[in-house]
């Protein structure tokens, strides 16, 4: 009874403030907008998927910050500039949007923090393999300037003869963000960029390995689903574009105080959430899982692997924290799925290969290129 009233009073609080938010929110916009600070309003497109019934897609609708990309050569001070204006971000909630994809349009919405979905039905069936474009247009002129705003953005169909999908973790999956030291992590994340931000080393070609399979062709599709939030969303591409690691639709979460969330929502949720929706998506492919001992990954996956039995085909955890993972391991054993513990990449590798998921003649690449980051990292 005491823990349901105090659950009852902090939601009563988090609501007031919530509410509070909002009102100065509205209020600094239309200043914001009044006084002329907002020069430029901007659909950022979130790099969506389909298959041959649907396609879904994420975007937001905010005040462009003119955020350029990075250099090798920029300086802590310009990278925490970049940084500081993608968290303090000015949205526009309830902002009427149409998408165009295939011929076929649809009316969405932007939510009280400038978010919008696209969910479609389609009539043309599977696609081509590959990337294909979606035009996002505003139904509003926002700054009273009858300018006209348009984004395309892209939505990822896989093959109709894919092998299996990939699902990867980003934050000390793919590089090390610190994410259980706080200061470490927002050292590295307002201090460094795209560039001076490193991957694990050899993970490039070992996803590019894995998105082969054994018939030599980019087909199996990769998804990210990363705790991360969308203010990073420009960086992340930019960071996989880079150091060359296979694109694919990159699934975030909201950061900061909503609704039903005091700074950022249950990590644990998110992520059940967006695997789940990705293998409903995909309901006749068969998926490797890719995260690290840090966080939850384990258990988030060990729960999927209950929800979807005989759709998993292995898990490759990352071990960044020492956990003693062994029970767990035999309860994934118990529903017919290998937890493999990797130190680096190349023992993932060597894992996969055995299950001939990637091809002999990949090896001696994803060694070489692990060799190559290690010595670039000094």
């Amino acid at each position: 009874m005491e823990l349901h009233t105090e659950t009852a009073r902090k939601s009563r609080i988090l609501h007031v403030l919530y509410y509070i938010k909002r009102q100065v929110s509205k209020v600094k916009l239309w200043l914001l907008v009044k006084l002329g600070f907002v020069k430029k309003v901007l659909i950022q497109p979130y790099a969506g998927y389909g298959n041959g019934k649907e396609i879904y897609l994420a975007g937001r609708v905010l005040a462009d910050r003119n955020i350029q990309a990075s250099t090798p050569d920029d300086r802590f001070w310009m990278n925490f500039g970049k940084m500081r204006r993608r968290f303090f971000s000015i949205v526009f909630p309830g902002v009427h949007l149409e998408a165009e994809f295939e011929g076929k349009t649809i009316q969405v919405t932007s939510d009280e923090e400038g978010y919008f979905e696209v969910r479609m039905t389609l009539d043309s069936g599977l696609l081509p393999e590959g990337w294909h474009p979606i035009r996002l247009r505003l139904l509003h002129d926002l700054l009273g300037r009858e300018t006209e705003v348009v984004a395309l953005g892209e939505v990822y169909f896989p093959a109709a003869d894919t092998d299996f999908g990939i699902i990867s973790d980003i934050d000390d999956t793919i590089l090390t963000t610190g994410a259980m030291r706080l200061w470490e992590m927002l050292k590295v994340t307002f201090g460094q960029n795209a560039h001076t931000r490193v991957p694990f080393a050899g993970v490039s070609e070992f996803y590019d390995a894995l998105r082969r399979g054994d018939d030599r062709i980019l087909s199996n599709p990769i998804f990210y689903v990363s705790s991360s939030p969308w203010n990073l969303y420009d960086f992340l591409m930019e960071f996989l574009d880079i150091h060359h690691i296979p694109k694919g639709p990159l699934m975030l979460r909201d950061l900061g105080l909503s609704r039903d969330q005091w700074i950022a929502g249950p990590h644990r949720e998110h992520k059940l959430k967006q695997i789940e929706h990705i293998l409903e998506v995909f309901a006749e492919l068969r998926f490797i899982l890719i995260g690290d001992s840090g966080q939850e990954d384990p258990t988030i996956y060990h729960e999927i692997i209950r929800k979807f039995p005989g759709r998993i085909l292995t898990v490759y955890i990352r071990d960044v924290s020492g956990a003693d993972l062994s029970l767990l391991a035999r309860d994934y054993l118990e529903k017919g799925v290998e937890l493999v513990l990797v130190k680096d990449t190349l023992e993932a590798a060597k894992h996969a290969l055995g299950k001939g998921w990637i091809l002999a003649s990949d090896q001696p690449k994803i060694k070489d290129q692990k060799r190559e980051d290690e010595n670039e990292r000094g």
